[in-house]
């Protein structure tokens, strides 16, 4: 019995028993540690359930108009929605926002529904929705230019110049909207001509020096010579896919003789042998390509010097900002897969 005692006194196992505690203590921790956090984890997979179901139509109505969540959260969650591309939800929230009796910024949030409207393609709900707001607050300048955007979208071009004198009566600046919708009325005008069509178009290039894009692009591609005559050399970066993308047929080549940047544009090309470098590093490297056979030629993408969005197609007025004539193009080298599809469709003949 003694020696038992004995061993209990002895340091060693003292020790030993030290060791086995603190196990069993990190042990019990660890595993508690473990089944809490899965514990944790699906509370906040419950919680996060609800909102990755949508709440139907009436769920909408039951909670915005019972007031437990604030107007201004609805708001913010309504903007998601939009933003995703999820504008039904969008739209019906801001819907049953408007059905609550007594709500205040009730212009604000039909102002935010004509948008949903607009963006997701409703343009005549989207009308409706912004004459309403204009029936009662006349001098709102965001409703006035959002209704000018669906009537040029609608093609009503007419309706869309009566917006402008509102709008110039708040001292706002309608010069590019003018003209602007005003060469769309002539270039969807199906009872005009091409040559009376092209006179009038060069009529608002010399009044505005503006739209050289739209104005030249139709231009080049129905009288490529009245184009040559009328075109302001200074402008030829702005146009350089359109020049890139001529046929050599329509080419002068006295004008391009004369100008240094349409030297080492069409040399780059290959239709002249003007210039034997270029300050233009991608026209610089085609220049010397010419006699290789490296199949290299230029692709094109659009920048919005407004909001400084990047698209793969030209514009005139920016989906993004909706600013007119603010479209800057940038290049850059690529493989040339046109030629080797002629290439190989020319092997089988």
């Amino acid at each position: 019995m003694n020696t038992f005692f004995i061993e209990f006194r002895d340091p060693l196992f003292s020790i030993i028993i030290f060791f086995v505690i603190i196990f069993v203590i990190t042990f019990l921790s660890y595993w508690w540690g473990r089944y809490t956090s899965k514990e944790d984890s699906k509370h906040l997979d419950k919680f996060l359930q609800q909102f990755r179901a949508l709440p139907s139509q009436d769920e909408l109505k039951v909670l915005i108009s019972g007031g437990e969540i604030s107007k201004k959260s609805w708001l913010l969650l309504a903007g998601s929605y939009s933003k995703s591309g999820n504008y039904e939800k969008a739209i019906e929230i801001y819907h049953e926002i408007l059905r609550v009796p007594n709500s205040s910024n009730k212009k604000e949030t039909m102002f935010l529904l004509g948008k949903v409207y607009f963006k997701a393609g409703f343009l005549e709900r989207s009308k409706a929705v912004f004459l309403e707001i204009l029936k009662s607050s006349p001098r709102t300048p965001q409703a006035l230019h959002y209704l000018l955007l669906v009537y040029e979208y609608m093609r009503d071009y007419k309706s869309a110049l009566e917006v402008l004198e509102p709008l110039e009566q708040l001292d706002k600046d309608v010069l590019n909207d003018e003209a602007y919708l005003k060469s769309l009325a002539l270039l969807n005008n199906a009872t005009m001509g091409h040559e009376e069509k092209a006179e009038e178009l060069l009529k608002i290039y010399r009044e505005t020096h503006k739209l050289t894009y739209l104005i030249f692009e139709y231009l080049f591609r129905t009288n490529p010579k009245l184009a040559w005559e009328n075109f302001d050399g200074s402008k030829s970066e702005r146009v350089t896919d359109l020049l890139w993308n001529l046929n050599s047929k329509d080419l002068d080549l006295a004008i391009i003789a004369k100008n240094s940047y349409l030297r080492e544009l069409y040399s780059a090309r290959g239709d002249v042998d003007l210039v034997k470098s270029s300050s233009v590093f991608e026209f610089d490297v085609l220049i010397n390509l010419k006699n290789t056979k490296v199949n290299a030629t230029l692709n094109f993408e659009y920048v919005c010097d407004e909001c400084k969005h990047i698209f793969p197609f030209a514009f005139n007025r920016c989906t993004g900002c909706h600013s007119i004539d603010t479209a800057r193009v940038e290049w850059h080298l690529s493989k040339n897969y046109y030629k080797d599809f002629s290439e190989e469709n020319n092997s089988f003949q």
